[in-house]
């Protein structure tokens, strides 16, 4: 298995070189950012330790430009920094899994067999349909050029249809992957739900974006702005 290791501290670096090289890893590293990007886009890697905090480009910016160039290799994030956003935004730009320093060896091996293990499945660090993106980091939906304002629960829906895009999901599946989990509702808010997002997303640039699928539910789809 072909491992690369990116950190700017080059006593971690070669630590982790060795440690790896012992487990029967392949090992490549780096010491920045955008060595790394070129690496990583130029040469095929089982998995990358890529830490946050580098020179020249940072850890986020290298796993979000990964995933803009569709290289979906698995990418677990170093970073010293502890705190739930720094994870969430981790996550959110397309990482696969996370450690905060100090760590322990066994655990990363661990983990890194783990994510080898699942492979490498598309996973965007922005989604599209047509000219409507919907960015997870942040927090944006635009339409072409333009900027769209939704509340958190509209993003919520919207975000759970592109991400199954040209899917038929049923209103049971967006509600138990939007409402709490002790909502005993109607069910008929998440039609509603849809209403408010085709007022936004679709009736101002004439586009058909949200199909309505009688009887089993609903299907985001590529739509232009008319």
């Amino acid at each position: 298995m072909r491992v690369l290791v990116v950190d700017d501290e080059p006593a971690l670096r070669e630590s982790l070189r060795r440690g790896l090289v012992a487990g029967g890893w392949a090992v490549d590293t780096a010491g920045d950012g955008e060595a790394a990007l070129e690496m990583a886009a130029g040469e095929e890697y089982d998995v990358v330790v890529l830490d946050i905090m580098m020179p020249r480009r940072n850890g986020y910016e290298v796993v979000r430009e990964m995933r803009r160039r569709e290289i979906w290799t698995p990418v677990l994030m170093l970073t010293a920094k502890d705190g739930e956003y720094d994870e969430a935004d981790a996550f959110d730009l397309g990482a696969d899994d996370y450690l905060v320093k100090p760590f322990s060896f066994v655990v990363l091996e661990a983990r890194l067999r783990a994510l080898v293990r699942r492979g490498a499945p598309e996973r965007p660090a922005v989604f599209s349909a047509g000219d409507l993106v919907v960015d997870p980091a942040a927090r944006e939906v635009r339409r072409g050029g333009t900027r769209i304002t939704v509340t958190a629960r509209e993003y919520a829906v919207l975000e759970y249809l592109i991400r199954h895009r040209g899917q038929v999901v049923s209103k049971a599946q967006i509600l138990r992957a939007v409402w709490d989990p002790a909502y005993d509702g109607d069910d008929n808010i998440v039609e509603v739900y849809i209403g408010y997002l085709r007022r936004k997303i679709d009736a101002p640039f004439k586009a058909r974006s949200i199909e309505t699928v009688r009887g089993q539910g609903y299907r985001l789809v590529d739509a232009e702005a008319g």
